[in-house]
């Protein structure tokens, strides 16, 4: 006996999406939910908005293995912009403090890539979802204030630049989960002596899901929409 399509979506499907430029990874998760009404569904691992790649969606059942697919491996390409600095690490805010970033040499950049690979301790962008006494850090930054952050343990595996079009830095990168790539970029920029904000970024890996196994939002619609036909 066939399944009904919602009764599918009960028992547990995970979907990959390739989240397009300016939704939130909420805002994927609220149109997929709509469209096949049901309520559990989630996803494992935040891109913000300004993100582009790979999201895992689950959905029913599934949404158990959230936590198994969070904690795996992951892998990013973008780039980084030097000569400034931003409140947020990326473009979520407006480049300032702006510095000469012409010094900047291949060997100086291969340098640094080595010195942010392996076992490292990263503090989070205040920008972030973070909660401190409850309350999400990003919300006390709009407010102005500046909340002391922990640093964090991550594991940078690899970490390279693979393009260099000075201000403009292309990269790679697979590390932990929990690490940011917003303050790898600012970090980066701090030891390259002329600040670096995160210009462009897309998960390209999850574990052994890879961005080209993934769907548009148009392609995932239209594949809920065949079942629902079914």
């Amino acid at each position: 006996m066939q399944q009904a399509p919602k009764q599918i979506f009960e028992e547990g499907q995970v979907l990959l999406i390739n989240k397009p430029l300016g939704w939130t990874s909420f805002d994927v998760v609220r149109k997929i939910r709509n469209t096949i009404k049901i309520k559990k569904v989630g996803h494992a691992g935040t891109l913000d908005p300004l993100a582009t790649g790979l999201l895992i969606l689950c959905t029913g059942k599934f949404t158990k293995r959230i936590n198994e697919y969070m904690a795996q491996e992951k892998e990013y390409t973008g780039t980084f912009t030097f000569g400034a600095v931003t409140p947020t690490y990326d473009l979520e805010s407006e480049p300032q403090d702006h510095k000469d970033f012409s010094a900047i040499t291949p060997e100086q950049l291969q340098a640094i890539a080595q010195q942010f690979t392996g076992n490292l301790q990263q503090v989070p962008p205040m920008h972030s979802a973070i909660k401190k006494d409850g309350k999400r850090v990003y919300e006390l930054a709009r407010k102005g204030q500046t909340i002391e952050l922990e640093p964090r343990r991550i594991v940078i595996k690899a970490f390279e630049f693979t393009r260099i079009e000075l201000p403009v830095v292309h990269f790679r990168v697979v590390c932990s989960t929990g690490t940011y790539i917003r303050s790898l970029a600012h970090d980066v920029g701090q030891a390259a002596g002329c600040g670096a904000y995160l210009s462009s970024l897309c998960r390209t890996r999850i574990g052994a899901f890879t961005l080209d196994q993934s769907m548009t939002m148009d392609e995932a619609l239209e594949k809920i929409q065949t079942i629902g036909e079914r």
